[in-house]
């Protein structure tokens, strides 16, 4: 891995992680305030697309509820950037994990995210966001 990319790796998943563990507290700004003026946005509670900055906040406070996430685990990160280091696209599969009744822990939701990142004025927005739960088909189908 060059050293470009081993640092882009770095910058975009640590901000991953502070908006996600942000999130998982109680507090969504970090993702809303990140997003590009331009961003897409897909959800799976949709049927297609959000574009634009205010439409896809909209959407997301009329949806969040503080999820009390104890834990998250993010794995199989991997990334791939532009040669100018300028765009990134980090996809990663998320399980989040609330508490439960026994004082434990349960998994809430397996994800699968794809964010793209452009790095514009000297800081990564996100441009492009996926996010899909990876179980929902019930039956493995090519089309």
């Amino acid at each position: 891995m060059s050293s470009n990319l081993q640092t882009v790796t770095q910058e975009v998943l640590e901000l991953e992680r502070a908006f996600n563990e942000r999130w998982s507290a109680g507090d969504s700004s970090g993702y809303l305030d990140n997003y590009h003026e331009n961003v897409s946005y897909f959800d799976p509670v949709l049927e297609s697309q959000l574009v634009g900055r205010d439409v896809v906040v909209e959407h997301i406070q009329k949806l969040y509820q503080n999820p009390h996430i104890v834990r998250s685990e993010y794995l199989n990160p991997h990334v791939i950037a532009s040669d100018a280091g300028d765009l990134a696209v980090l996809s990663y599969n998320l399980r989040t994990y609330v508490a439960n009744d026994d004082g434990g822990e349960q998994l809430l939701r397996a994800w699968n995210s794809t964010e793209v990142y452009r790095k514009t004025s000297g800081a990564w927005r996100i441009v492009h966001s996926n996010w899909a739960i990876t179980q929902s088909m019930t039956t493995a189908s090519a089309s």
